[in-house]
């Protein structure tokens, strides 16, 4: 590998400052400890990566001055940015979106985006998954939630019961809140659905399915975590009940989804695939 060469490539430097963003952005969410905003920030980065890689020697990489200097603004002020933050901002959401519409108009110009239209999507995953407080509000399930995990509960063998938002069982209550509704969890499943159809070739059904898989699995699973909780009130466990609500319990619990969305999709869908493998 000759070094010098290859450092006066432009593709090397855009790859440079490709890696540095990424580390950045995962480096302040570990640092301010958004632990879901990293995990779901690595999967959309890996992805993206993997499919640009798949596709690097197709890629039509001109741009023009205008474009190449709008885009090294948009890098320039996330670098800016980035120098300000003490603690946790919303902003670490929109940095990689951000980031791949800079990165995008320096290497390929604004017409060369619909080259990255499946990246830039991805890179928009952290900005819904998980879900920002304002939208666990506007789309509230927790009624549902509630329900599920009571009826969960009574197949089980518990006497509980249901008004509203409360699950009562004879020692103790719980009331779902918005926040473990399960929306979180549903928006991750769905971006990791949406991967799914990216990088694998899907007909039409499976592109149905798959989406519908993911939701069902993650209400599912998180009516169970609900459930469990609501017998650890009862038994006057609280701090179990803490490690399953606010601890690493409740990142165990997404795993699971994950991890049942994963089989469900390969074991049952994704081994079957389409003759025409350009679909």
């Amino acid at each position: 590998m000759n070094l010098p060469k290859l450092v006066q490539e432009p593709k090397f430097w855009l790859v440079a400052v490709a890696g540095v963003l990424m580390a950045l952005q995962l480096t302040l969410s570990d640092r301010f400890e958004q632990v879901e905003l990293f995990g779901t920030s690595m999967l959309a980065w890996g992805a993206v990566s993997f499919l640009i890689w798949e596709k690097h020697s197709a890629l039509n990489l001109k741009s023009s001055v205008f474009a190449k200097f709008f885009g090294a603004t948009l890098v320039a002020l996330v670098f800016a940015k980035t120098v300000f933050l003490s603690s946790y901002d919303p902003f670490l959401r929109f940095f990689p979106l951000i980031s791949g519409l800079g990165l995008g108009l320096v290497a390929s110009d604004l017409k060369g985006l619909k080259q990255y239209w499946q990246e830039l999507i991805i890179l928009a995953f952290p900005i819904l998954a998980p879900a920002p407080a304002f939208l666990v509000k506007l789309v509230d399930i927790s009624p549902i939630t509630a329900k599920s995990a009571a009826m969960m509960l009574w197949y089980s063998g518990f006497n509980v019961r249901h008004e509203g938002l409360f699950l009562h069982l004879p020692t103790g209550s719980v009331e779902v809140g918005s926040g473990c509704s399960g929306l979180s969890v549903i928006l991750q499943l769905l971006g990791l659905a949406l991967l799914v159809l990216f990088m694998f070739p899907t007909t039409l059904g499976q592109k149905i399915i798959v989406p519908i898989v993911a939701v069902l699995v993650g209400f599912v699973v998180n009516s169970g975590r609900v459930a469990l909780m609501a017998v650890l009130v009862a038994s006057s466990n609280p701090q179990s009940f803490e490690y399953w609500h606010f601890g690493q319990g409740s990142l165990i619990f997404s795993m699971i989804a994950v991890l049942i969305f994963g089989l469900i999709t390969w074991f049952a869908i994704l081994r079957e695939q389409p003759e025409n493998q350009d679909a």
